[in-house]
């Protein structure tokens, strides 16, 4: 059987200290009641915690404007009835010795349907993909009323006591629409031919949310090359282009890249280093030298979207993760599904408990187990 010592490390950064290498992802759930989280969430989160997950990071909760969400039952990070539900969070997992960031989120144009008809979805060109419009695109007193509402999110997770904060940047929502071209068609400062021109708006979420954080607390990004509108966007083609995508925003006050893939075996650049070369993560540690968080599809079979229909969703070995992370490809790696269905999966993992591992079971989306 394959050790899984390396996964068990501590990391440090900035006084954050972790116990193990290993993440939990984050995972929409929309099930918190009028935005505000509450017991079952907070019961959620330390259950987890108890099981041995080094950094735990929130489902993606919503800055403060008018139609940042794209479900009900998305949670809020604002407002003091969300902002209490959230310490209530972050006390039990600490309580239960974890360590917990929210993850801060826009869904940009994505919302379907019509059960917030009062508020339009917005994005940087009124599309949610390549040709397909929807909503209104944003003025520069959106764009700046965004940015600082993710500012003042970011503050307040400092606040309430959470230990690093993410910012989604990722999968095709509203900083990602920034990013791609195919959604972003602006002709001012906002927009541009190529990807660093595009990422100045992220640049600037990034240094108003460093201002309001302050220079020694841990801040995290994630970005995607896939989006859910289209799996096989790459907005970098190549390694100098992700350098021209990610380091400004390194430089403007990133600590840790999450590098989000749909099979994290998977090599980013296969022409350069082969089918068995670096991964999406492993690329950009090398290329940016930040920290990197690496996931998809960890320990589990089958397709990523598959396994939400109840297909290919057993449990896998973990020799190919544990050879990645062995030789410092990248730095730690988030767990998905497997933990929605299991809170003790790393338990499981460290005490060699193989035969007690279980795949995604899509039934347990219904409730949070």
């Amino acid at each position: 059987m394959t050790s899984t010592d390396v996964l068990f490390r501590p990391f440090a950064l900035k006084g954050l200290t972790l116990a193990n290498r290993i993440v939990m992802a984050p995972m929409t759930r929309a099930m918190a009641e009028g935005g505000v989280p509450g017991t079952k969430q907070a019961d959620y989160y330390r259950r987890r915690a108890e099981g041995g997950v080094g950094l735990i990071l929130s489902e993606g909760t919503v800055i403060d404007r008018p139609a940042s969400r794209n479900l009900p039952g998305i949670p809020f990070f604002h407002g003091d009835a969300a902002l209490a539900g959230w310490k209530g969070v972050i006390d039990a997992v600490h309580a239960a010795g974890g360590k917990m960031g929210p993850q801060i989120w826009h869904t940009g144009s994505t919302r379907a349907g019509d059960w917030q008809p009062d508020a339009p979805v917005e994005s940087p060109s009124a599309l949610v993909g390549p040709g397909d419009p929807r909503g209104v695109a944003m003025t520069d007193e959106d764009i700046a009323d965004t940015i600082s509402a993710f500012a003042r999110a970011a503050q307040a997770a400092k606040g309430l006591g959470f230990d690093v904060v993410e910012l989604h940047g990722a999968h095709g929502y509203l900083i990602d629409q920034f990013f791609w071209g195919g959604t972003n068609l602006r002709d001012d400062r906002w927009g541009g031919a190529t990807i660093k021109e595009r990422a100045r708006f992220a640049a600037e979420v990034v240094k108003a949310t460093r201002a309001a954080l302050g220079p020694d607390y841990p801040l995290i990004l994630r970005v995607s090359q896939w989006k859910q509108q289209d799996y096989s966007v790459k907005l970098a083609a190549n390694p100098a282009e992700l350098g021209e995508w990610l380091d400004p925003l390194v430089e403007a006050g990133v600590d840790i890249i999450h590098a989000s893939q749909r099979r994290f075996w998977e090599a980013e650049f296969p022409e350069l280093d082969g089918e068995e070369g670096l991964n999406f993560a492993g690329w950009v540690k090398k290329v940016t030298g930040a920290p990197t968080i690496s996931v998809g599809s960890v320990g589990l079979a089958g397709e990523f979207f598959a396994a939400f229909r109840g297909e290919g969703a057993g449990a896998t070995p973990l020799d190919k993760l544990v050879a990645r992370m062995e030789r410092e490809e990248f730095d730690l790696i988030a767990v998905g599904r497997a933990l929605i269905s299991d809170p003790a999966w790393v338990r499981h993992v460290r005490e060699g408990e193989t035969d007690r591992l279980k795949g995604f079971a899509a039934k347990d989306l219904a409730e949070l187990v």
